[in-house]
């Protein structure tokens, strides 16, 4: 470690991203990407006339992509902020909504970002645990007096909160921020965006990685009271105001616009998902019941670690953590129907040579 580093950044627990090697030729089934490539409206948009704009600064204000998210789920302007993924948005959110004397409370199995964010920011976290079957008690967090982030659905478990439980939690206090964290809830989940109008401590955050096909582009946005959006601007504003560049926004415009195709991928996964679920429980897996696009899995017979392992060295990989509730699972992303028979085949293998 460098002599140079500071103590306070000596003290950060940085997010360990899945792998994206360069060195070989993989079966990616370990960052929840889509298997599908972007809209052909994206495809289109991001033309020659937009590379020759590079030269220019992006529009600080991302009107063009927030008026779209806006008319995409009946808000107003003043209810949207865009950000460079989602990750900048909870970045934004922890700064704006936690400090000193207001804490921050999540799951102890949840997306690991938000210790690494908490880290960062020099914050105190509460750290619930989920329940035994891994589903999320909103009751648990009845009591705390700080921010709330919840994932929904949850990552890695894939598994949902009721929406009527998080309207419960939005109206018993209603001094405190409940950040929910929906970057999966375009494959099966119920999104809080509709309770924005009735709950101005509501802050729903969502990505254009996963259902629109857009990692590469890191586009994310903010959906919120104006008053809440505000207070995301002006941290922005301290610290990259030109946060989303030109090409990002003109791709994840016109992926708003491409309604059927983004209903079509979605279902085309679902329906993936569903077939590949069946097939690992056939296998003897324990599954939980995922509504994102990946599936939490544990064998009997095979530990999380070595079947990871064993996958990858069979040019399939998955996503191990090794944190002790889950060590025995790994995370497997749903991807076309064709990369679920490799995947099934490559897992009946294994279990068969043990």
């Amino acid at each position: 470690m460098s002599r140079f580093l500071s103590q306070e950044a000596a003290r950060l627990a940085p997010y360990t991203p899945g792998e994206q090697p360069t060195d070989a030729q993989y079966l990616k089934l370990n960052t929840n990407e889509s298997p599908f490539p972007p809209s052909p409206r994206v495809i289109k948009a991001v033309s020659r006339a937009e590379l020759l704009k590079l030269n220019l600064y992006s529009d600080p204000t991302c009107s063009m992509l927030c008026e779209a998210v806006a008319r995409r789920y009946g808000l107003q302007m003043e209810n949207v902020l865009a950000a460079n993924g989602s990750d900048e948005v909870l970045a934004f959110a922890f700064r704006a909504f936690c400090g000193q004397g207001k804490g921050v409370a999540y799951a102890d199995i949840t997306y690991g970002f938000y210790a690494a964010q908490t880290a960062l920011f020099g914050l105190e976290a509460t750290i619930i645990p989920l329940r035994e079957d891994f589903t999320l008690c909103v009751d648990d967090y009845m009591d705390f007096p700080g921010t709330i982030v919840l994932a929904n659905p949850n990552a890695p478990t894939g598994m949902t909160i009721p929406r009527e439980d998080i309207q419960r939690l939005l109206e018993a206090n209603p001094d405190r921020v409940v950040i929910v964290d929906e970057a999966y809830v375009d494959f099966g989940g119920e999104s809080c965006v509709p309770m924005i109008f009735c709950y101005d401590n509501l802050l729903v955050v969502q990505t254009m990685s996963k259902s629109r096909s857009l990692a590469g582009g890191r586009v994310g946005f903010a959906m919120g009271s104006p008053e809440l959006i505000a207070a995301l601007n002006r941290v922005k504003y301290s610290f990259n105001p030109y946060n989303v560049n030109r090409l990002s926004l003109v791709a994840g415009t016109a992926a708003l616009e491409d309604e059927t195709y983004f209903q079509t991928c979605c279902a085309s996964i679902c329906q993936s998902r569903a077939w590949a679920a069946g097939e690992l429980e056939r296998l003897g897996f324990t599954v939980l019941p995922s509504r994102a696009n990946f599936l939490f899995v544990r064998s009997p017979k095979i530990g999380g670690e070595d079947l990871y392992r064993s996958l990858k060295e069979n040019g399939i990989l998955v996503r191990w953590f090794d944190s002790p509730r889950i060590r025995d699972f790994v995370r497997i992303t749903v991807g076309d129907l064709e990369q679920m028979h490799t995947l099934i085949d490559q897992v009946e293998q294994l279990l068969d040579a043990l």
